[in-house]
């Protein structure tokens, strides 16, 4: 009898060391979002995170702390890098005061997909490592256009005479086509439109409705230029204290996670619906200029880039940019 009492007590202990020990292996990550919890984006994360936390019992699990209530988004990108945080959704212009490169990811003309088979991601993660401290997850959100939004008409790309709300990523871009730049936090915007202190703002084609935009924007000129990029990137020395099983459960998920951003072309699609039905009107010029408006955002924008950081502007422009067959760059 007493043996076979033993022998009970025995098989439980092993059965809580195991427990214990499956539970000592289970990590979870903290996760802050530079965007609010009630925009598209984080709506489409927090999908995936539950999915994620599903599957990753007593692997991997992410805490996510919550948007810009838990901390400004201009924070977010020091955050990861000094460990107060392990993983954000982030994008590049948000955390230029860490790593200036990260606005080039804007100016990618190609698929993350491709990026990934070209060398471009290695390249990004080289300079993500050593410049930020981070690395560089995956990204998100893509096929997402910046466009400008006006309340005054053209009928070329000249700006001069208008007022218009910028942030770092086309600053440069429609100083170039003469504007008056300014810049405000985007809750102050919708204010800025109904006083007429600005006469428009560039944006993504998705969003302006989150903010209530659509009330106060007459005009969307097209086509859009460049990609919004919004990516998850991590605390290098975190990343690195991952076990193998770790590590590869989360690259299977982040695998995942890219592989859903055929999302966003529905989702462009949709935007641009609804802009029309909200009564937005599309300036469109005709296709040679159409064609050198686009050309012209990216020739001012790897030209600032080059100027910021020459080498791994070359580097990045020959991985990211779209190549003209025939060509080399």
């Amino acid at each position: 009898m007493k043996f076979h009492v033993f022998k009970a007590a025995a098989t439980l202990l092993l059965c809580a060391a195991a427990a214990g020990a499956a539970h000592a292996q289970e990590r979870t990550l903290r996760l802050v979002s530079a965007f609010p919890e009630n925009g598209i984006y984080v709506h489409h994360l927090q999908a995936w995170i539950k999915k994620f936390n599903e599957e990753g019992k007593g692997v991997l699990q992410i805490n996510f702390l919550g948007g810009p209530k838990t901390m400004p988004p201009f924070e977010v990108g020091n955050a990861v890098k000094t460990g107060v945080v392990d993983i954000a959704l982030n994008t590049g212009a948000f955390y230029t005061n860490v790593l200036p490169e990260a606005d080039f990811l804007k100016l990618s003309e190609v698929t993350i997909a491709e990026q990934r088979k070209n060398g471009a991601f290695e390249a990004i993660n080289e300079v993500w490592n050593k410049k930020g401290n981070m690395q560089y997850l995956a990204r998100m959100v893509e096929h997402q256009p910046f466009h400008l939004y006006i309340n005054k008409k053209i009928d070329k790309p000249d700006l001069t005479g208008m007022k218009i709300r910028i942030t770092p990523v086309y600053r440069e871009f429609f100083q170039a086509l003469n504007a008056n730049v300014i810049t405000t936090p985007p809750g102050e915007v919708y204010t800025a439109l109904e006083r007429g202190v600005v006469d428009g703002y560039g944006w993504p084609i998705g969003g302006i409705f989150d903010l209530n935009w659509q009330e106060k924007t007459k005009f969307r000129v097209d086509p859009g230029f460049y990609d919004a990029e919004v990516s998850l990137i991590m605390n290098l020395p975190a990343y690195k204290k991952l076990t193998q099983p770790q590590l590869a459960y989360l690259n299977k998920q982040l695998l995942a996670l890219e592989a859903q951003n055929t999302f966003w072309t529905r989702y462009a699609e949709e935007e641009t619906a609804r802009q029309a039905k909200a009564g937005i009107q599309t300036i469109k010029f005709d296709e040679a200029t159409a064609k050198r408006y686009r050309a012209q955002a990216y020739e001012v924008g790897w030209a600032t880039a080059a100027k910021q950081s020459p080498e791994v502007a070359a580097r990045f422009k020959s991985l990211l940019a779209k190549q003209v067959p025939g060509t080399q760059q």
